[in-house]
């Protein structure tokens, strides 16, 4: 396929563009195999225009048209939730370009998106791809104990295509319990180790769920595995975040979950999470609302509620803490699992090391999180985040599970705003980037599909742009003290907020926060480079959020 042939009309003159809270521009919109581009129209004296719009073509979520006598109007509806609108001279070249938009903008092949042809002449092509790789994160659990070693088993990716190649396992258990194991987990996704917790040496496992079926089927290699992980007496916990009777009906169709006579010590816990259709009609839903400024206080109290969104950052905390109370109370290993062990679990199992573990809310450490425990423990990407808010097209399996997650860590930095090193700017760019990136690292729905399309070879990382000293000022939270307690956030509905700053971005001006932020950054580094004896002041010498008693439906707690 050659992107000319879905170019109509490359060049528009006269084109006005309108987007909420800023002035109409008119000048000259051109189209591009992978933008949009709007430049203004000079003005006198020889000036030159300005570029006012550089639209990533794939960000298009939706398009609308509407013609009138000789002028059409084009509303693109970005998947970052922007909204623009484009006035055409001409009904031809409004048509023509609303066709290629269209086009363009659902080009399916991997390596025909952006990513393959960004070039920047400041980075290099490998840079950022090898930042936070598994083995280093091994050897840090090395370094406090011998029980785990790392496994080359799924090495070409013929045991389990989802996982990467090397994954972290029980010691005692060989790589034939574990080929055995994966034939008994939904797409070979046998347990292992997602999280080790220095404190106290319990250790958080995913995995998908069993192959039991309606025969009740054993595997003594999955028994063996699961057992390897408990000492002596010890007891361990199975987080299941589908309800009990889904996992019976999953029984019926092959399914299920872990019986209790084959996995004595493991008690099994049911904790249902929404994924798949019903978060992407909740998420369409919270948006619709956000968008519709008439409506009144009580109409707009209904419709936050009946999108039920807020319901499902409740239940995403309250489960990730669950997991993280067994771990950090009970002193007892948890296993997580749905169904694929692709969605909902990595929601819990990363939400959990956010509450438990100081480094994982560094900006290194939540970096490297987000690549063991998102991109390459296998959350399809592709298909979960193929269309946004806006889509008119059918749903197939998109899913706003990466973006709860971002969500609810918003909610972890706005009840512990000391505790957390990044600031909310890193959530909105991750949100903007796993839907439409010039960077390849959230591309493909695996490890496996990226190796296959070269992407570490051929796109540039995130990483490795994020993590430019330009660009890592602006992420940082000038008010983060290291804080290594645990940080257990309140799930009571007075305590949960609408994620201002990603749902009404585009819809309210930011001017006055943006403003304050900008003063409290200038406040804290004035006083970081003062003499020491201006040490008493509060913005530089920032507590950490004050500690309570444990109470996980209570206020925010940290201890």
């Amino acid at each position: 396929m050659e992107f000319a042939e879905l170019i109509k009309t490359a060049t528009v003159e006269n084109v006005q563009l309108s987007c909420p809270g800023l002035p109409p521009i008119k000048g000259t919109l051109c189209i591009t195999s992978h933008h949009l581009l709007l430049s203004s129209q000079p003005g006198g004296n020889g000036e030159q225009g300005t570029v006012e719009l550089w639209l990533l073509i794939r960000n298009v979520d939706a398009v609308e048209k509407r013609i009138a006598s000789s002028l059409g109007t084009i509303t693109l509806k970005c998947k970052d939730l922007k909204v623009l609108q484009l006035e055409i001279p001409g009904m031809e070249e409004c048509l023509n370009i609303a066709s290629s938009t269209e086009a363009l903008s659902s080009v399916e092949s991997v390596m025909m998106m952006y990513p393959f042809f960004y070039r920047p002449q400041s980075m290099k092509l490998k840079d950022g791809w090898q930042l936070y790789p598994l083995q280093h994160y091994y050897q840090q659990i090395a370094s406090e104990t011998s029980a785990w070693r790392l496994s080359c088993v799924n090495g070409d990716f013929t045991i389990c295509s989802s996982y990467p190649p090397a994954v972290i396992v029980p010691a005692t258990v060989d790589d034939y319990v574990l080929k055995k194991a994966a034939w008994f987990r939904q797409g070979g996704r046998f347990p292992i180790l997602s999280y080790y917790h220095k404190k106290n040496g319990t250790v958080m496992l995913r995995s998908s769920q069993p192959l039991i079926g309606p025969n009740r089927k054993r595997c003594q290699e999955d028994e063996r595995l699961l057992g390897a992980v408990l000492d002596g007496g010890e007891r361990g916990f199975i987080i299941d975040t589908r309800s009990a009777q889904a996992a019976k009906q999953a029984r019926m169709m092959g399914g299920g979950t872990e019986p209790k006579p084959s996995y004595p010590r493991w008690k099994r816990l049911h904790r249902p999470l929404e994924r798949g259709r019903p978060l992407q009609e909740s998420f369409i839903k919270l948006v619709e609302a956000c968008n519709d400024t008439s409506l009144s206080m009580d109409r707009w109290l209904s419709k936050l509620e009946s999108s039920k969104w807020l319901a499902h950052v409740k239940g995403a905390l309250s489960t990730a803490c669950l997991a993280a109370q067994c771990m950090e109370r009970e002193e007892a290993c948890v296993l997580v699992h749905g169904a694929e062990g692709t969605d909902t679990t990595l929601l819990v199992t990363a939400l959990a090391q956010v509450i438990l573990d100081p480094d994982c809310r560094t900006l290194t450490g939540f970096q490297g999180l987000l690549e063991r425990e998102w991109i390459e423990a296998g959350h399809p990407f592709h298909s979960r985040c193929a269309h946004s808010a806006y889509s008119h097209a059918r749903l197939k399996q998109e899913a706003p599970i990466f973006l709860l997650f971002l969500d609810c860590v918003w909610q972890l930095g706005h009840q512990f705003p000391f505790s957390l090193q990044f600031n909310e700017r890193l959530l909105l760019v991750l949100f903007e980037h796993t839907y439409a990136s010039c960077y390849g690292t959230f591309l493909c729905n695996s490890e496996k599909e990226r190796c296959l399309c070269d992407v570490k070879e051929k796109t540039h990382s995130l990483w490795s742009w994020l993590n430019q000293p330009s660009e890592l000022k602006k992420q940082l939270n000038p008010l983060y003290t290291y804080n290594a307690l645990v940080i257990w956030p309140s799930v009571e509905p007075q305590s949960l907020q609408l994620w201002q700053g990603l749902f009404l971005r585009w819809i309210r001006s930011s001017h006055y926060l943006d403003e304050a932020w900008a003063e409290i950054q200038r406040l804290v580094t004035s006083c970081e480079d003062a003499p020491e004896e201006s040490a008493g002041h509060t913005l530089c010498h920032s507590q950490p959020d004050a500690a309570y008693p444990l109470t996980i439906t209570g206020t925010a707690n940290e201890g």
